[in-house]
């Protein structure tokens, strides 16, 4: 049953998220420097942990646990209903072609900007202020994580209230340019390396095994990011404009005044952790999907 599908996708976010947020807290923290606060991902890592402790690497984790599932299922139920779609209906003997699960990548990451953007619009105009799974988790996220103490943002709740107290409506959707153009295509190059290294290393007439999973999900998420870093690199730091960090009046006013303080390297800032982290997390993600998928077929 399809909706099964989007069930299984918010399991498997919610697991994929709680196993990389330590490294992602890292990720940020490096990306966000504009000075040499941090020599290295280890030095990073280290100052980190003296000075906030273990829970420093876990900084406005329950927020992006709670929401990114629900997300996540959007992603994977958009994902299936439009492969279905392009093959034709659900006749599991067809095969896709790479065409075809890159569409309907794309179309899945569309799905989720749109749903995102669309809903957190429709609750903030009810005047709805909370832990509400379409407002914009990400930025939330990178608030909390870039703060070096509490002075600012007690926690997700209190955050959004802030950006909304300070900066207005306008504040929830920073960053939403790069943030689209790193999803869309991105999604699309998410599935497709999954489907080809999968069927890559299952024997013919086979059910991929645990380990052709775990590889094709950690392949996948390696692949996508190093095509989405350049874009997520600026929507951290736009998101980070004035609570922070630097002053941008926009999205090409940040790409221009980061290349020209830095260098065109910056654009691939924390592109070695996000690839240390996308493995793990992408491996347990289609893992769990997968095997909640097989589950889901057996017994219902």
């Amino acid at each position: 049953m399809p909706f099964l599908e989007f069930f299984a996708g918010t399991i498997s976010g919610a697991l994929g998220v709680a196993v990389g947020y330590p490294l992602d807290t890292v990720k940020v923290n490096v990306r966000l420097q504009t000075q040499s606060v941090y020599k290295g991902i280890f030095h990073c890592v280290a100052k980190t942990y003296r000075h906030e402790g273990f829970h420093g690497f876990f900084k406005g984790m329950a927020f992006p646990v709670m929401t990114t599932g629900v997300i996540n299922s959007i992603l994977f139920g958009s994902y299936s209903y439009a492969l279905h779609y392009l093959t034709q209906g659900w006749d599991k003997s067809k095969k896709a072609s790479n065409a075809q699960v890159l569409a309907a990548g794309c179309f899945s990451g569309l799905m989720q900007v749109s749903k995102s953007l669309f809903q957190c619009t429709l609750q903030i105009k009810k005047q709805f202020i909370g832990l509400h799974e379409d407002l914009p988790t990400d930025l939330v996220k990178v608030r909390l994580q870039g703060q070096t103490s509490s002075e600012r943002y007690r926690g997700p709740v209190h955050c959004v209230a802030v950006i909304l107290k300070g900066e207005g409506v306008r504040g929830l959707y920073r960053g939403g340019v790069p943030y689209i153009l790193r999803d869309v295509p991105c999604f699309g190059l998410y599935f497709l390396p999954y489907e080809f290294t999968r069927k890559a290393l299952t024997a013919t007439g086979k059910d991929s095994d645990t380990f052709a999973v775990l590889v094709a999900g950690g392949v996948a998420g390696v692949t996508s990011w190093c095509l989405a870093t350049p874009m997520d690199v600026i929507k951290s730091r736009l998101q980070m404009s004035g609570a922070g960090g630097p002053e941008y009046r926009g999205f090409l006013h940040c790409i221009r005044v980061s290349v020209r303080e830095e260098g065109v390297r910056v654009l691939f800032k924390g592109l070695l952790l996000n690839s240390l982290r996308a493995f793990p997390v992408n491996a347990v993600t289609f893992l769990s999907y997968e095997s909640l998928m097989k589950f889901f077929s057996v017994h219902l």
